[in-house]
């Protein structure tokens, strides 16, 4: 049995069966990186590998808080979203033992198409008009909140490592790189599998990595791009697919760089990995990632006292 709850899905989108991810990806993949792709074998974290001092965590959440439209002048309406994001840093001193939360902010937006909207003041909260390109359809605008959402991650990871940090920790993004892989000493942890880029056969190297285990580094050309590889975290049922993540970095880094970061994500990650009795999408929500989001949700504030504000600053704009 996998041991992440199904009610957050899946740990990963698969067929039937448990074979892994399903959907395959049409990027190009280059797996003679590392190692040629004839000679893959699981790899063990080598000895020599010390992790870094400071760990530096950084996740964001996001709540739709309301639905809403405008009146134009000309009689036509445009669909908006209400929301609140937030995002946060989490600091971890691994030779002390120490976790805290360094940095986090909370953002609101008011997300639409509309050219004459306005900011929304709901009582003490402000939501900053957000203008967006299109017609502004209601299914498309929660997706429209995510480049803010990533945006305040960006700058927070900077600021708190300007002042926490001796240029020798590793940043750790939870979920792709995406336009974030311009920050230093940087992976992406992908928690859940959509899409299957490994040649067939090469996938039985990662249903057999042991917990510590990785793969050897491969190149995806994608519009993102990048390396990347798979990592099988401690903790998981002994399903195929179970605790296993997808890492990356930057592909701006030579190919001996991003290896040095695969290895250091080796050292490093399986420390942080959630247990089945404490986290229902254990072992892959990493623990410093799991209280970090519980800290973020509450500082989003009372979703329903929010939407009573909305519903009252709307109503006098009428």
């Amino acid at each position: 049995m996998d041991a992440w709850d199904p009610s957050y899905g899946a740990s990963y989108e698969g067929a039937d069966g448990g074979e892994g991810p399903a959907s395959p990806s049409s990027a190009q993949v280059d797996t003679d990186v590392e190692i040629p792709a004839a000679e893959w074998a699981p790899i063990d974290v080598s000895p020599s590998v010390r992790a870094p001092d400071v760990v530096f965590l950084v996740d964001g959440v996001r709540r739709n808080d309301a639905g809403l439209w405008t009146a134009e002048e000309d009689g036509t309406s445009y669909a908006g979203l209400a929301a609140s994001y937030a995002a946060g840093v989490v600091r971890c001193d691994l030779i002390r033992g120490q976790a805290e939360l360094v940095q986090a902010r909370v953002g609101r937006g008011l997300f639409t198409a509309s050219p004459t909207a306005t900011d929304v003041q709901a009582g003490t909260v402000r939501y900053t008009v957000h203008r967006i390109e299109g017609a502004g359809e209601a299914s498309k605008l929660p997706s429209a909140v995510q480049p803010s959402l990533t945006a305040l991650e960006i700058d927070i990871s900077s600021e708190a490592r300007a002042i926490g940090s001796d240029g020798a920790d590793l940043l750790v993004v939870d979920g792709p790189l995406r336009n974030r892989r311009q920050l230093p000493r940087t992976i992406g942890y992908v928690k859940t599998q959509q899409k299957q880029y490994l040649p067939g056969a090469l996938t039985p190297v990662v249903t057999s990595l042991r917990p510590g285990q990785r793969t050897p580094v491969f190149h995806l050309g994608t519009v993102w791009g990048g390396w990347s590889w798979y990592l099988r975290l401690p903790g998981g049922s002994g399903a195929p697919w179970s605790g296993i993540v997808r890492v990356e970095c930057s592909p701006d880094l030579a190919p001996e760089e991003a290896i040095e970061l695969a290895d250091l994500s080796g050292a490093t990650l399986p420390r942080f990995a959630s247990a089945s009795y404490k986290d229902p999408r254990a072992p892959q929500n990493l623990v410093p990632i799991a209280g970090l989001e519980r800290r973020l949700r509450t500082m989003l504030g009372d979703a329903r006292f929010l939407h009573r504000a909305l519903i009252k600053a709307t109503a006098l704009t009428r």
